[in-house]
C-alpha cells in the first residue's frame, strides 16, 4: 500500500535525523524513544505492575494510576513471549500500532474522499511537527489505531466492531473517551434516524463503547477507597485537572508577556491551528463521529490544565482535523504538482528537524 510505505519512509527518516542529532551530542537514540518521560512509567508498569508513587513535594503526588494499563500490558506480553527486552518490545508495539493506525487513517480517508486523499491524510499525519511521537514508546499510536479502525467500522455499520475498539481505546489513554463519544453519537443519531427500529448489534457496540474508559476509572476509585472520584483525585495530584481552559489560558499569557522556550510557541501555534482545522472539517460537513471524535479530544486539550508542551501530543489521534489539508494538497498536486511537492518537503524537514530537537534537545516532558 502507498499510504503505508510514505508513512514508514516518514517515519524512518524522522527516526535517522533524530539518530544522527542524539549521536553528535553524544548520546543513545535508542534510549531517547523508549525511555523518555512517560515511557518510563509504562515500562516500570510492564514490569512490576502498578504501586509506584513519588512524593515530590506537599500536594504534588506523582501515582502510576494515572496511566491506563493496556500498553504496559502489551508490552509485558511481549516480553514474556519473545527473548525482547522491556524497551525493545515498548517500540515495536509503538511501531506496529503506528502502522495499523495508519492504515486505518488510509481506510477512513479513502472511504470519504477517495484514495488519493486518503494517502495524503496518512502523509500529512506522519509528517506533522511532532509526529516524532509515533516513533517513541509513547501510547499515541496504540490510541490512534484503535480510534481509526473504530471510526471506519462506524462508517461501515460495523457497530460491534466499533463498540469493541472503542473500548479498548478507553483502556489505553485517557483521551480514549473521545472514541466511545464518537460511537455513542453515531448511535443516537442512527436511532434517531430510523426511529429506535435498529439491530441488536447497534446496542451491543453502543454499551460495549465506555466500557474500558468506565472500568479502569472504577477500578482506580476502588483502589482509592472512593469509587467515582478517586481517579480524578490522582490526576489532580499530578497538576492535571478540567477547568474550561483557565490553566492554558495563564500559560498562554505567560508566554506571550515573557516569553518561553521554543517548545511552547510551537504548542500554541499547533494548538490553534487545530482549533482553525476542526472550524473547516465543520464547515465542510464532515461525518458526525468525526467531528465529535476531533472535537471531544479538542475540548481535553483545551480545557485541561497541566503540562502544556504536551497538549500537541494528545491532538494525534484527531486525525479527522487533516481531511481538509488532504483534500487541498490533492487538488494541488493534480493542479500543480511542483508546489505539492514543495509544500510535502517544508512540512517533511520542519517535521524531523523539531522532531529531533524535541527529543534530543529541549529536555521539556512531552
Amino acid at each position: 500500500m502507498t499510504a503505508l510505505g510514505l508513512f514508514a519512509a516518514a517515519r524512518a527518516t524522522g527516526v535517522l535525523v533524530l539518530a544522527a542529532t542524539a549521536w553528535a551530542t553524544g548520546r543513545h537514540p535508542a534510549t531517547l524513544l523508549a525511555r523518555s518521560w512517560d515511557s518510563l512509567w509504562y515500562l516500570r508498569i510492564a514490569a512490576h505492575g502498578y504501586g509506584r508513587t513519588l512524593h515530590l513535594r506537599p500536594g504534588v503526588v506523582y501515582s502510576d494510576l494515572a496511566f491506563f494499563p493496556l500498553y504496559p500490558g502489551l508490552v509485558r506480553a511481549v516480553t514474556g513471549l519473545t527473548p525482547l527486552n522491556a524497551s525493545t518490545a515498548a517500540l515495536l508495539v509503538s511501531w506496529l500500532a503506528a502502522a495499523v493506525a495508519a492504515c486505518g487513517i488510509y481506510a477512513v480517508g479513502a472511504r470519504l474522499r477517495g484514495r488519493a486523499v486518503g494517502t495524503a491524510l496518512v502523509l500529512l499525519w506522519a509528517l506533522l511537527p511532532h509526529s516524532v511521537v509515533l516513533s517513541m514508546a509513547y501510547t499515541e499510536p496504540l490510541l490512534t489505531a484503535f480510534a481509526a479502525w473504530s471510526l471506519y467500522a462506524v462508517l461501515d455499520g460495523r457497530w460491534g466492531w466499533a463498540g469493541a475498539l472503542a473500548a479498548l481505546a478507553g483502556l489505553t489513554r485517557p483521551n480514549g473517551l473521545a472514541v466511545a463519544a464518537a460511537v455513542l453519537a453515531a448511535a443516537v443519531c442512527e436511532l434517531a434516524r430510523r426511529r429506535g427500529r435498529v439491530s441488536h448489534r447497534l446496542w451491543t457496540g453502543a454499551a460495549l463503547a465506555p466500557l474500558g474508559w468506565a472500568g479502569y476509572v472504577l477500578w482506580v476509585g476502588h483502589r482509592r477507597g472512593d469509587l467515582l472520584g478517586g481517579y480524578f483525585a490522582v490526576q489532580r495530584s499530578w497538576g492535571s485537572r478540567f477547568d474550561l481552559g483557565a490553566g492554558a489560558l495563564r500559560s498562554v499569557r505567560h508566554l506571550l508577556l515573557h516569553g518561553g522556550r521554543f517548545v511552547f510557541p510551537m504548542a500554541m501555534v499547533i494548538v490553534a491551528a487545530a482549533v482553525l482545522l476542526y472550524a473547516l472539517l465543520i464547515a465542510e460537513r464532515a461525518p458526525l463521529p468525526l467531528l465529535v471524535h476531533s472535537g471531544v479530544l479538542l475540548l481535553i486539550t483545551l480545557g485541561g490544565s497541566g503540562f502544556f508542551a504536551s497538549k500537541p501530543r494528545f491532538l494525534l489521534p484527531a486525525f479527522p482535523l487533516l481531511l481538509p489539508l488532504a483534500s487541498a494538497l490533492v487538488r494541488t498536486a493534480r493542479a500543480r504538482p511542483w508546489h505539492a511537492t514543495l509544500v510535502v518537503g517544508a512540512l517533511a524537514g520542519l517535521s524531523f528537524a523539531y522532531g529531533a530537537y524535541l527529543v534530543v534537545v529541549a529536555h521539556t516532558p512531552l
